[in-house]
């Protein structure tokens, strides 16, 4: 779906991004992890057409991106971080609006219902929380049934229960098929959501592969157990190769007295902060 190939690109004379290389296959959910100001959303408007001053080689549905086919912008949908929507408008009118400019569109109603948004959706947008115009800014860009989706930080600033059905409807789109690029400095959203991730450090790659990964590449060293001996409670650490050699963890275990036990492997964080020297939160 998308081939990216020695992509340079800068917005003054100082090296920005710098020797990117990947490939995203169709269906998949591509995510890109970092830092704010790292390159993540300069990546999505080169491969979205918006940057078109870059160097290297962009492909996008096997066209080079510089010179997108007239059809181009009925394919794809974009969610941008910040809202651009007519705060004047209604929700309504706002995706009346927009599925005005494509030539094939979906329902209104059951999109607005998706997101919680129905008995709301004849209210002007300048009356909606941060929160509502996020939820509909998301369903603007599925408006048209686009092939390849790109989200910017889609769950930035929702509640869990929002984010939750944002990440559900993400994962719908992706069991229809469609191809989603995902940025985001969520660690959380990158292991639930992403097939593979690319870790993105003043516009480079430093990590590109699935989170199991990368997180099973570090292993899960040793675990953690807890069990109560003489009224206390005592917690011992064992390493993972060698936990048949723990008398007390298999004493525990065939007692039935363990309190707890857990493994400890590493997060994307960990991982992030092991190979950049930087942290995502």
């Amino acid at each position: 779906m998308i081939q990216v190939e020695n992509l340079h690109f800068s917005y003054t004379k100082v090296p920005f991004i710098q020797n990117m290389n990947f490939a995203v296959h169709s269906g998949e959910i591509f995510g890109f992890l970092g830092p704010s100001g790292a390159g993540k959303s300069t990546v999505q408007k080169i491969l979205t057409g918006l940057i078109g001053t870059y160097q290297g080689n962009v492909l996008v549905q096997n066209r080079e991106v510089k010179h997108p086919h007239k059809d181009f912008y009925e394919t794809i949908g974009v969610d941008f971080e910040f809202p651009s929507l007519y705060e004047k408008l209604t929700a309504r009118e706002n995706l009346r609006f927009f599925a005005s400019l494509y030539k094939k569109t979906l329902p209104l109603e059951p999109l607005l219902e998706s997101v919680g948004l129905a008995s709301e959706a004849d209210k002007k947008v300048a009356e909606y929380s941060k929160g509502m115009k996020s939820r509909l800014n998301f369903i603007k860009s599925l408006v048209h049934e686009p092939q390849l989706l790109f989200l910017d930080e889609p769950t930035s600033g929702l509640d869990p229960s929002n984010a939750r059905l944002v990440k559900d409807l993400i994962l719908e789109q992706k069991a229809k098929g469609r191809t989603i690029i995902l940025t985001t400095h969520n660690m959380f959203d990158a292991t639930e959501l992403c097939d593979r991730v690319a870790f993105i450090v003043d516009g480079s790659i430093r990590a590109l592969d699935s989170p199991r990964n990368l997180i099973m590449k570090r292993g899960a060293h040793q675990i953690s157990y807890t069990y109560q001996s003489e009224g206390l409670e005592h917690q011992r650490n064992v390493g993972l190769s060698t936990t048949a050699d723990d008398m007390m963890l298999q004493m525990l275990i065939k007692e039935n007295h363990l309190l707890s036990i857990h493994s400890s492997e590493p997060n994307l964080n960990d991982i992030f902060s092991e190979l950049t020297g930087r942290r995502l939160q």
